[in-house]
């Protein structure tokens, strides 16, 4: 089994909602965070002055899969996620040991 992170724009949010359930797989966790990578931040007006802004806001996504669907989902993830722009995101592939169903008790590929 894998877990596929991904972090994306707020904003795309729904477009990667929408085509992981086109494609069969509905199943994410979704945690709002912040943070920057090449992006570094904004300089923003307030008032008429000007501050730094050094996290921005971010989306992670979560998905537990087979192994065979990795490919898949993180193509369909980057695909809908994309604008071409700086800040767009990044998508990690971890391994996963084992996964159990709480209420059943099931346990490995039954669990997900």
């Amino acid at each position: 089994m894998k877990e596929i992170r991904a972090i994306i724009r707020p904003e795309k949010l729904h477009d990667v909602l929408e085509a992981l359930d086109k494609v069969g797989h509905p199943g994410v966790t979704v945690t709002r965070i912040e943070g920057h990578g090449r992006q570094a931040g904004l300089v923003e007006q307030f008032r008429g002055r000007e501050y730094r802004v050094e996290l921005l806001p971010k989306v992670k996504l979560e998905i537990v899969c087979q192994e065979e669907e990795v490919e898949s989902l993180t193509r369909t993830i980057a695909e809908a996620a994309r604008t071409g722009e700086i800040g767009d995101g990044k998508i990690f592939v971890y391994d996963v040991l084992d996964a159990m169903r709480i209420r059943s008790g099931e346990k490995g590929k039954e669990a997900v």
